[in-house]
């Protein structure tokens, strides 16, 4: 007898050609030439994560993606396109486990024209950074279909339309059903039957009915479990499928046994009910997951205004949301462009790291295009949009790797209670089949099935995505928006919060501001008002609005900003510096809050700030006495006597603190073990936000958007941080109590089984309800906990 062969890459059997290399044996060359790559790029390790888990690669013509290259489409597909980098989203179906995630990751290793590559597994898209300028997207398709993932490129990718329900699913759901609803028909007779002389005479051609109907559910409509199982078990990891997988084939072949013998009808009926319910319940997980999932990441509308500029110079703030194709908008130093579009006005000096990864700034031209996600850095910028905001292309720059802080949460709880669950309930189930092999022969069939169906962890698996998908979606509602489920645990965590003072605690009022020095010419004044548009920094943004006159341009040359004292540029010939004191070479008095400025090195006068506290301040204060509370400043200490009176549970102050000064204070809390929150101004805060173990952004009216930040939040809800702190701290309670819930039906249902109380068809039943009670509690509990903290918008 022949012994069948496999190859070493695909493990699929060896059909027309036999390779020998390296002592293993290969299907094809492409199989070869794909060990052959890894092996030399020393990542085998592939196939210790998954022995066989290559693909077979395409063998189809190579000039198949030579379309790709012409500028036209190359432009359609891309995301992003610009210097000598790239960055394209293949839909790569063929991704099926974690070694496939781990290659495809990997691919800067196997080509040093690959930047960096990211999966999204749920959605089987790959997201590739490259070099353009020495590999062309047409190479790039084709290198990735040799080693097996061939792209499918739709010309329509940036139409993103919500995926659909999977079509075969509810195929082999409708299969279950039909089998179901006509084999309890056909078995009916017999269950009531007695000495019927008909029923007896025709029950063999019943029962071969049934067992017909039964046959396609369990090979077609159960191959889902069989597939998820047989994975698991290649990878040496016996997942939740397993015992459900036993359960089915124990009902089958039992079933079988007894239409052959003549023993009794068997329970087709009973198995194909058992198949009906549990793929209803995997139809309702996977619609939950996909709401959650397209709920996240396309109405994600964080509250980033962008400031519009009409044709006369007028400057309003809209929300991110209201911009048009058309509109002019407003970039100005150290701001995120939110969407691509060709500048009319300034000069670009574009850093575009958070795309690309690398920090090199590139010039830009009026005329040019600019993508969004780059950062200018310099002077203001006018732009007219050319495409519509895609939100989930931020969420997307939001979520990048680069930005996430590695902490591990409940989904690894989730995940370590699965993996020994199975073993417990394969441990109960030889247990009681034991006992009742020697009991009762038959009914030792039922037990093992009810208890190998019964055991399901489905609702455990639901109820931390559902819990905190709910609680995202309540605090979105109430300008609190959170990067991703994580950030919701690490707030409940949280036991010290770091203010910024300025822009965080206090807010911008034009009446504050009084001017002080000689009075200056309309010239000058015009030329500073140019040039305080081109600053970000919310004193500048609070004088730009103070001073009234003409809202004219003028060009700007040479803007520098040194972060923390001020910035500097000509202006029709003359340059002016606008910062602190020092950076003007004046002496600060100590108890003001003061911008001076001066031009061609002439002090020319100041601009003196009282700062106005957001109201309420002080109730928020006395709600958060449970937290360690610290304040920093970029300014001097001339309110420190007012703070101390505000925040009377403040454990210290620190003044006169620059951008890394404020990094290392948080760095040195965290080193005592202290869980950091910090909240400040998303762009002169961005290292501070992301040292932090929450970073969250305060948005009044400006273009906050940052990835360094965990959180953003709307600045009139400051005052009520407490209730959002709280909501995050209930939702964990809720997850605990859904465990509870799940641990509660397995617990309860796994007794009734064992003891011989419960038929496999009710713990088909059962199944699916412990998932609808978990997703009903936990909807009705975060409603219950968002009503009690924001009654409006829960």
């Amino acid at each position: 007898m022949e012994v069948s062969e496999n190859c070493f890459h695909c493990g699929q059997g060896i059909e027309k050609e036999r390779i020998l290399f390296d002592e293993r044996i290969f299907c094809c060359n492409g199989c070869k030439s794909v060990y052959e790559i890894l092996n030399t790029n020393n990542l085998s390790n592939f196939y210790e994560l998954n022995k066989t888990a290559g693909i077979r690669p395409s063998d189809e013509n190579a000039s198949q993606f030579d379309y790709l290259d012409t500028p036209e489409i190359f432009d359609k597909v891309t995301d992003f396109s610009e210097g000598n980098t790239s960055l394209i989203t293949f839909k790569v179906p063929v991704i099926h486990c974690s070694s496939c995630i781990w290659l495809l990751e990997s691919l800067h290793t196997l080509n040093e024209n690959i930047k960096y590559s990211q999966v999204n597994f749920t959605r089987k898209t790959l997201q590739v950074s490259f070099n353009h300028n020495d590999l062309k997207l047409s190479e790039l398709a084709k290198f990735l279909t040799n080693l097996g993932y061939k792209p499918v490129i739709s010309l329509e990718t940036a139409d993103k339309n919500e995926d659909h329900l999977d079509k075969s699913l509810l195929v082999k759901f409708a299969i279950a059903a039909f089998a179901f609803g006509n084999g309890m028909f056909l078995a009916f007779p017999e269950y009531i039957g007695g000495e019927d002389y008909w029923m007896e005479h025709y029950k063999g051609l019943f029962r071969t009915l049934i067992f017909l109907l039964a046959t396609p559910v369990v090979f077609y409509s159960a191959s889902d479990y069989y597939k998820s199982a047989w994975y698991g078990l290649k990878n040496k990891i016996v997942n939740i499928d397993v015992p459900i997988v036993l359960g089915i084939f124990v009902l089958y072949g039992r079933s079988i046994y007894e239409v052959v013998t003549d023993y009794g009808p068997g329970y087709f009926d009973t198995l194909c009910g058992l198949l009906f319910f549990m793929l209803l319940g995997k139809i309702f997980q996977k619609r939950t997951y996909s709401a959650l999932s397209y709920d996240r990441d396309y109405k994600s509308f964080y509250p980033i205004a962008v400031t519009k500029v009409d044709f006369e110079g007028k400057q309003d703030n809209i929300l991110l949301s209201e911009i048009k194709v058309g509109d002019r908008i407003l970039v100005r130093n150290q701001e995120i462009i939110p969407v691509d579009g060709i500048l009319i006005n300034g000069e670009g000096n574009i850093d575009n790291s958070f795309i690309t990864g690398e920090s090199e700034s590139i010039s830009k031209q009026p005329g040019d295009k600019i993508f969004a996600g780059g950062k200018q850095i310099g002077s203001s910028l006018e732009l007219e949009v050319i495409k519509n905001v895609d939100q989930s292309y931020l969420t997307q720059l939001w979520n990048k790797e680069a930005f996430k802080k590695h902490e591990t949460g409940l989904d690894n709880l989730t995940n370590n209670v699965s993996k020994y669950f199975t073993f417990i309930i394969l441990g109960i189930a030889l247990a009681a089949g034991t006992y009742w092999y020697f009991i009762d022969l038959d009914k030792m069939f039922q037990v093992i099935s009810a208890i190998l169906i019964i055991a399901c962890p489905c609702a455990l698996a639901l109820s931390a995505p559902f819990t905190f998908g709910h609680i995202m979606r309540i605090l979105g509602r109430n300008k609190f928006y959170v990067k991703d489920t994580l950030t919701i645990e690490k707030i409940a965590k949280i036991n010290t919060i770091v203010f910024d003072k300025t822009g965080t605690i206090t807010h911008r009022k034009k009446s504050n501001i009084k001017y002080e020095g000689p009075e200056m010419q309309e010239f000058d004044v015009l030329n500073i008002k140019t040039l305080l548009k081109n600053s970000n920094h919310p004193l500048s943004k609070s004088l730009y609005e103070f001073i009234e006159s003409k809202d004219e341009y003028f060009p700007v040359d040479r803007f520098q900003e040194i972060s923390g004292k001020g910035y500097e540029a000509s202006v029709r010939g003359n340059i002016y510096k606008i910062g602190s004191a020092r950076y003007n070479n004046q002496e600060s008095k100590n108890l003001e809050t003061a911008v001076y400025i001066s031009k061609n090195d002439e002090f020319l006068g100041k601009f003196i700030f009282k700062n106005e506290y957001r109201a309420k301040l002080k109730d928020l204060f006395k709600k958060l006495t449970n937290y360690n509370i610290y304040i920093l400043s970029g300014d001097n200490s001339s309110e420190e006597n007012q703070l101390k009176e505000l925040i009377p549970n403040c454990q210290a102050m620190a003044f006169n603190q620059s951008p890394e000064d404020k990094l290392n204070y948080i760095k040195n809390l965290q080193d005592k073990n202290l869980k950091v929150a910090m909240l400040g101004d998303g762009l002169n805060d961005a290292g501070a936000l992301k040292q932090s173990n929450v970073g969250i952004a305060i948005a009044d009216d400006t273009n906050s958007f940052t990835p360094s930040s965990d959180v953003i939040m709307n600045g009139d809800k400051v005052v009520t941080l407490d209730n959002y702190l709280n909501v995050c701290k209930g939702s964990i309670t809720i997850v605990k109590m859904t465990f509870i819930i799940s641990f509660l039906y397995n617990i309860v249902g796994l007794s009734y089984a064992v003891t011989g109380h419960m038929h496999p068809l009710f713990a088909a039943l059962i199944m699916p309800a412990s998932s609808i009670t978990v997703v009903t509690f936990t909807t009705v509990s975060t409603w219950i906990l968002g009503r009690k903290y924001f009654k409006k918008h829960a």
